[in-house]
């Protein structure tokens, strides 16, 4: 948790006021977008300085050698460790041939937004060179939800005072350098090298793309950008590529209330089993219909798709705004992590780093699942189809470690298969949990609702009507909640129990409102229709 004065408590946003480089790694996590298939932390757009640069794809891993203190049956031999794929969000400035960074000449103003509601991060400067020059920097970034495979980046650059040249280097940077996590945390992920080897690069009229494969677990990925340039006559753009570097230069010289205007679309793609010719295709079609929606377009099909998530989602609490901004900041990053996901795993920490290596623990049907069912059904259905689809791994393990059914792995990316470095006797306990979460999750997915096309755009929750019976022996009152063409959903509550709770001053209200047949009895106190 940061605790610190440059962050605003506010309902719908996270705002930082002001640039601390001690909690740049921090405010990375914090400020990171994704969409459960692309992850991009929150590093500044000119790349440096950085705590931990990072662009992730769902499941796309590579193969490292698991250390053990001695040999012992069941141990796996190799483990999976999460890629830093082919960074896209890199945008570089040059203001009277001074490269722009926070770390030289004068910060005058720095201010970042994650916009809850909106789904995107915005991001305002001031800033003057060494050499004088002065500079108002505002970029918005997104990773769609509504196209899976793009992230969208408005970057605009107008002088404060007089006139300026300004050079603008929009780039797609594969093997990025960056920094390990510490050695004593057992969160942090393996450091990998140079991961990735080229199989091919091109540039285009406003862009270029990059394809890359891993070199053990021979996984193939690529990335591609496409450029809209607005700027004032005279202004020139230049594309070039080579096997781990694509650049867009553009050149201006902007006047007194002129501005430089750059849109960057950026699509990604990657399989195991599709070529690179069908995976270049693929990321150039993306890119296509990226540009064809256009900016406008992606950020309106950003905000439909959180008001219809909002609709189910949203917790309501008056008179605690910090508490308020907290529970809307944990279902969006939850959302993140795996509303796209499709059939891949939802790793420990999301797409926001590589911390656990990328992996996926039982945690995620115990703690994510059961979030996503209500609030995102067809995200939680899509992680049980993933795990599903491991279950022929799981009881090999099981035959393996001379056991009964299927040990699901404590931690995994892809595949089902195990990577952990402890022993079969101390993961035991945490395969449990794993084998005993799923079918609970899965019992809790097939007892909820989806919601149906005509619910989904409604702008109240649907109406529930109770009806009552007279208790039984032993038995509180029990109140069925049904609604007009649909099952019955009974959930077990005191005579006085009600949607709304209050303690104090505050009062939490649920929009959404769909019991499920296997939760817990609800105490007086919490009692909800959730």
């Amino acid at each position: 948790m940061i605790t610190h004065p440059a962050f605003a408590v506010e309902p719908w946003s996270v705002r930082e006021t002001e640039l601390d480089l001690a909690v740049l790694a921090q405010t990375e996590s914090v400020f990171a977008l994704a969409n459960g298939h692309i992850g991009l932390r929150g590093n500044l757009d000119e790349g440096e300085p950085f705590g931990l640069p990072g662009t992730y794809l769902n499941s796309f891993y590579e193969l490292r050698p698991l250390p053990h203190a001695e040999l012992s049956y069941g141990n796996p031999e190799s483990g999976q460790t999460v890629v830093n794929v082919t960074d896209g969000k890199i945008i570089r400035l040059l203001v009277e041939d001074e490269p722009f960074d926070v770390r030289y000449g004068q910060l005058l103003a720095h201010e970042r937004v994650l916009d809850l509601h909106a789904g995107v991060l915005d991001r305002r400067v001031e800033w003057t060179s060494p050499a004088g020059g002065s500079v108002r920097v505002r970029s918005t970034r997104l990773v769609s939800f509504a196209q899976r495979a793009v992230v969208a980046i408005l970057y605009e650059v107008e002088p404060l005072d007089g006139s300026l040249r300004v050079v603008v280097q929009s780039e797609l940077l594969a093997n990025e350098p960056g920094a390990a996590g510490p050695k004593s945390d057992p969160r942090a992920a393996a450091l990998l090298e140079s991961p990735q080897r080229s199989d091919d690069f091109f540039e285009r009229a406003a862009g270029a793309v990059l394809l890359h494969s891993t070199k053990r677990s021979e996984l193939r990925m690529g990335a591609g950008m496409d450029h809209v340039v607005d700027g004032p006559d005279g202004t020139e753009t230049f594309a070039e590529s080579s096997p781990d570097v694509g650049r867009l230069t553009v050149a201006a010289d902007l006047g007194d209330g002129e501005r430089l205007r750059v849109v960057k679309f950026l699509s990604y793609g990657w399989s195991s089993r599709r070529s690179v010719p069908a995976i270049r295709d693929q990321v150039i079609a993306a890119l296509a219909e990226a540009r064809h929606t256009g900016w406008d377009g992606l950020l309106a099909a950003q905000r439909a798709y959180l008001d219809e998530f909002w609709d189910r989602a949203d917790v309501e609490l008056e008179g605690d705004t910090e508490l308020q901004q907290a529970v809307r900041f944990g279902l969006f990053h939850t959302l993140q992590a795996g509303a796209r996901a499709e059939q891949r795993a939802i790793a420990a920490k999301g797409l926001t780093g590589p911390g656990y290596d990328g992996h996926t623990f039982w945690d995620t049907e115990r703690f994510v699942l059961p979030v996503l069912t209500y609030t995102a059904p067809e995200a939680a259905a899509d992680a049980l189809r993933w795990r599903r689809e491991t279950l022929d791994l799981a009881r090999e393990r099981a035959r393996q470690l001379g056991l009964k059914g299927a040990a699901f792995p404590w931690r995994t990316i892809r595949k089902g298969a195990s990577a952990s470095t402890e022993s079969p006797a101390r993961t035991s306990t945490a395969q449990s949990r794993t084998t005993t979460s799923t079918p609970t999750c899965s019992r809790r997915r097939t007892c909820a609702r989806p919601p149906t096309p005509s619910r989904a755009i409604r702008d109240t929750p649907p109406s529930w009507t109770p009806t009552s019976r007279r208790p039984r022996r032993g038995e509180t009152q029990r109140t069925t909640w049904s609604s007009p063409g649909t099952r019955r959903w009974a959930s077990t509550r005191s005579p006085k129990a009600s949607p709304t709770t209050r303690s104090g001053t505050s009062s939490t209200r649920r929009r959404t409102n769909t019991p499920c047949c296997c939760t817990s009895p609800i105490s007086t106190s919490t009692a909800s229709r959730s």
